[in-house]
């Protein structure tokens, strides 16, 4: 019940936020200058203060996904178009240094992507399920970019506070009536206050698609991807909206495509050199992947786990719809714990990769992941030897995934406590340079726990919420922390680090209310707002 009412709240926070209202300014490339009413409105200090907020409950929120593998190829779409961006000058010195640049990923098989306020951006599996090459993934991340590149919520803020408050009113709405466990009146006040803001800002926000489109066009060609990628997510966007009306298509909905906007990205491609899609067999295989982490109801994974029977070795597709299906359908046989299912799968996809002979560098990309669906396979049936031996095929890899995959193969039965400590040494160097991975801690968190280490594990789940940015949460566990440690047999060398950080959260905590409240006394124990 708790994922049902937290996850309205995700998608409202993400929906009222695009439906922020804009002023009728004309498309243009350069930010503005932090002197115009933009910047006096709301400065790149205040839009990432105000993204954060939002973060800080969509971090914890069950629908985000924290699948390493995902995580890892998103952001090898995402860091590059961020680069490219700023080689092209729409990132300023301000925004690059104050703007988070953050990805992250969203359990849910609708077809959306959005940004938030200061450098954040979501996608729904949904939308890396439906996309036949990273170009077009990587088209849509580039547009995204590039709402917060140009300031275009800054900018809707800055036109008309009006139609702002009317979108807020109906987001906090929906907030009180979720805590209440209303959804039907949650969703009301949501689609209420989005629809009156979206219809009076309607004429502007087409602007801004524009301007997105250009610019992300630019950069999207930039950071090396091919400029036909746009073309043919418009494409298969424009197809589908004639198609199907059911609501899975939110990213239609606020992203509203025309013939104008179509035609101008077949304009741009004409103009650029022609370049040949590239990791086609890797992305069929995160698409296949995000389709069966997009659902996690038994119904839709045992429509997956014969995916497979149906599919086709296609002459436009190159057989890699063949590949993808049988990567569905181990894995997804992996959650249903039907092991020779999988198995069988699993075999099959390795063929497939065989006989589709992918260039060199695709086919050793493809064959990775195809290594890590098997320690997956290995881990869930309890024989964690094997993983470790299909992982040693990895030689020379230093990943987060690997370090992960290994750290959920010292977890599974039979794994025995010295793979536990030595994948709570990787992990506990991992975090000291990498603090703000909130799915390491929670990991090393579990480890510590079945190492009877109890101050260490709760040490390491406050992390977990100080890495969210939640100092509340990080600051009530550090101190049931310093209460456990006042029995005798508590490690006390555990207890003064516990104590030390408790007091650095407390004053970041107290810096970050002051800056709020500008001066104003804060007595000790007020917390941040939600």
């Amino acid at each position: 019940m708790k994922k049902l009412l937290q996850r309205p709240l995700l998608s409202l926070l993400a929906a009222a936020t695009l439906a922020l209202p804009g002023a009728p300014l004309s498309a243009q490339v350069n930010l503005p200058a932090l002197g115009d009413s933009v910047s006096q409105d709301l400065d790149v200090g205040a839009e990432r203060q105000l993204g954060e907020r939002y973060m800080r409950s969509i971090r914890l929120d069950p629908a985000v996904v924290q699948d390493p593998i995902l995580q890892e190829y998103m952001e090898g779409i995402f860091q590059p178009l961020v680069a490219a961006s700023r080689k092209l000058g729409h990132v300023g010195d301000d925004i690059q240094a104050r703007f988070a640049w953050e990805s992250f990923l969203v359990e849910d098989k609708s077809i959306n992507a959005f940004a938030l306020p200061g450098g954040f951006v979501g996608t729904h599996l949904g939308l890396i399920a439906m996309t036949v090459s990273r170009d077009e993934l990587a088209s849509v991340l580039a547009h995204e970019i590039s709402h917060v590149t140009q300031r275009h919520i800054a900018r809707r803020i800055a036109g008309d506070s009006k139609n702002s408050m009317i979108a807020i009113a109906g987001l906090l709405l929906g907030v009180l009536a979720a805590t209440r466990g209303n959804i039907d009146l949650a969703n009301a006040g949501i689609v209420g206050g989005q629809a009156a803001a979206t219809q009076m800002s309607l004429n502007f926000s087409r602007d801004m698609e524009r301007e997105a489109d250009r610019v992300g066009f630019n950069v999207l060609v930039e950071a090396g991807f091919a400029g036909s990628g746009m073309v043919s997510m418009f494409e298969r966007m424009d197809q589908a909206y004639h198609l199907m009306d059911n609501g899975s298509f939110p990213y239609l909905r606020s992203h509203p495509l025309t013939s104008e906007r179509i035609g101008d990205a077949r304009t741009r491609l004409a103009l650029e050199p022609f370049a040949r899609p590239r990791g086609i067999a890797e992305h069929a295989l995160m698409a296949a992947r995000a389709r069966v982490l997009m659902d996690p109801r038994v119904e839709a994974w045992q429509v997956l786990e014969n995916y497979d029977a149906g599919a086709r070795v296609l002459r436009d597709s190159g057989g890699y719809e063949q590949l993808g299906a049988r990567y569905a359908a181990s894995l997804a046989s992996i959650k249903l714990r039907n092991f020779e299912r999988a198995e069988a799968s699993l075999r099959s996809a390795e063929t497939t990769l065989q006989l589709l002979n992918p260039s060199a560098p695709e086919a050793t990309a493809a064959r990775r992941l195809l290594i890590y669906l098997r320690a997956e396979l290995a881990q869930a049936r309890g024989r964690p030897m094997e993983g470790v031996a299909a992982l040693a095929q990895l030689q020379g890899e230093k990943s987060r995934p690997l370090l992960l995959q290994r750290v959920g193969l010292a977890l599974a039965p039979g794994a025995g406590p010295g793979a536990l400590r030595d994948a709570a040494d990787a992990l506990q160097t991992h975090v000291s340079l990498e603090p703000k991975d909130s799915y390491a801690w929670a990991q090393l968190a579990l480890i510590w726990q079945q190492l009877d280490q109890p101050l260490r594990a709760v040490r390491a789940q406050a992390e977990v919420h100080a890495a969210a940015g939640d100092l509340n949460g990080a600051i009530d566990r550090l101190r049931s922390g310093l209460r456990q440690s006042r029995r005798p047999e508590a490690d006390q060398v555990e207890a003064s680090v516990i104590d030390a950080r408790l007091r650095t959260l407390v004053y970041e905590r107290q810096a970050m209310l002051a800056e709020m409240y500008k001066g104003r006394y804060i007595p000790p124990d007020v917390e941040l707002p939600n």
